[in-house]
C-alpha cells in the first residue's frame, strides 16, 4: 500500500497534556497500518532532526498533520517545526525556489514545489463547537468553515505542491467532548480516505 508520516504537532500544557492528539495518533497509526500502510510517526515536542524530517516527507506517500487548534493556528511547537524543517527543505528537496524566475519576477509565486503526486490531510482538534463554523449568524467565525481557518497550513502544503485529503476534526473536546463517537468517526474517515491513496512510484 501507501508510505504515511503522521506529525503529532501538541504542544503539552498543564491545563491540555495532549492526550486526545496522541491517541488520534497512535489510531491512525495501528488503524493504518492495518490496513497495509507503512507508518511513521514523528513526535515534535519529543525533539526532531530536520534534515530527518525533510527525508521523511519524501519518503512518505501522504502526511498526516495531526495538531490541537490552539489561537486560531497550530502550536508554537508546531509552528518552529515547519520553520526549520520547510526551511531546510527548500534546498530543492521540497521545493526548486518559490516558482518566480529573474525573466518574470511578478508572477507564478508559489509554483516551486516538488512534492508533486504526495497527498496531506490535517487532523485537528477544537475547544470551539461545529456549530461554530459554516454558519453566518455565528459572529466569531461569520460563516467560515474549518479549512478557511486553516488556510495557512493549506498554503504551505500547496507550497510544496502537495494535494489536500479531506480535513478531519473533533470539536468541543474540552466543555463537551464526545471521544468515542470522535474516535468512530475519526476510524471510519482514516478508511475511506487511505483506502483509495495509492503508492506514489520514487
Amino acid at each position: 500500500m501507501s508510505k504515511i508520516l503522521i506529525v503529532n504537532g501538541t504542544q503539552p500544557y498543564e491545563f491540555a497534556p495532549g492526550q486526545l492528539n496522541a491517541s488520534l495518533v497512535e489510531r491512525a497509526r495501528n488503524t493504518l497500518a492495518a490496513m497495509g500502510h507503512d507508518v511513521r510517526v514523528t513526535t515534535v515536542a519529543d525533539g526532531y532532526d530536520a534534515n530527518a524530517e525533510v527525508d521523511a516527507h519524501l519518503w512518505a506517500d501522504t502526511v498526516i498533520m495531526q495538531f490541537p487548534v490552539n489561537w486560531m493556528g497550530v502550536p508554537w511547537i508546531f509552528k518552529k517545526y515547519i520553520d526549520e524543517v520547510y526551511t531546510t527543505g527548500m534546498d530543492g528537496r521540497l521545493c526548486a525556489g518559490d516558482g518566480r524566475t529573474t525573466d518574470a519576477p511578478k508572477v507564478n509565486y508559489g509554483t516551486g514545489g516538488t512534492l508533486n503526486g504526495k497527498k496531506y490531510m490535517l487532523s485537528v482538534t477544537f475547544n470551539a463547537p461545529k456549530e461554530a463554523f459554516d454558519d453566518e449568524s455565528e459572529p466569531f467565525f461569520a460563516g467560515a468553515s474549518v479549512d478557511d481557518l486553516l488556510a495557512p497550513m493549506h498554503l504551505n502544503a500547496k507550497f510544496f505542491a502537495m494535494q489536500p485529503l479531506t480535513t478531519f476534526a473533533a470539536f468541543d473536546v474540552m466543555k463537551n467532548p464526545e471521544i468515542e463517537a470522535d474516535f468512530a468517526r475519526f476510524d471510519a474517515h482514516l478508511k475511506t480516505t487511505f483506502a483509495e491513496v495509492e503508492h506514489v512510484p520514487a
